[in-house]
């Protein structure tokens, strides 16, 4: 019952995520008016809010409910997937400070760096190779015989 509800909330922080991320990339353009850098700053708290909560979700499911630790940590599949949310993490830093740096602008337009919306691109294509990594897992590919 325990690894059930934790799996439903791990897949509902990574919808809300990946929701989060799209948006983020369908809003981000050259240059923003103020109160769109307010929205964005506001889905990009969603989004890192989803991301904390899929790691701590994550981890519970890893370390306390369901199967054992080992069949996880024994995956290279697995590695792969929490070094690709690793670096997922460290590439929404620069666009984050951004969204937080530029929240509070009134009557301007901001102009957005391309590496924000580049970084926020390469974000969406790692969080696919994760999807792929997990779907994967699930069908057991990556476990020694």
């Amino acid at each position: 019952m325990l690894y059930t509800l934790f799996r439903y909330l791990h897949f509902l922080a990574i919808f809300s995520l990946a929701g989060a991320l799209i948006i983020k990339n369908m809003a981000i353009k050259p240059v923003i008016k103020d109160e769109d850098a307010h929205n964005l700053a506001k889905v990009n708290a969603i989004y890192s809010l989803s991301a904390v909560l899929a790691f701590v979700f994550g981890l519970v499911l890893w370390l306390w409910v369901g199967k054992p630790a080992e069949f996880y940590a024994l995956n290279p599949l697995f590695l792969l997937k929490l070094g690709l949310f690793a670096f997922i993490a460290l590439l929404s830093v620069f666009p984050s400070l951004f969204f937080v740096r530029n929240y509070r602008a009134k009557n301007r337009e901001i102009p957005v760096p391309r590496s924000i919306q580049m970084l926020i691109r390469i974000e969406l294509v790692l969080l696919v190779f994760i999807s792929i990594t997990a779907s994967l897992m699930a069908r057991g590919i990556g476990l020694s015989s």
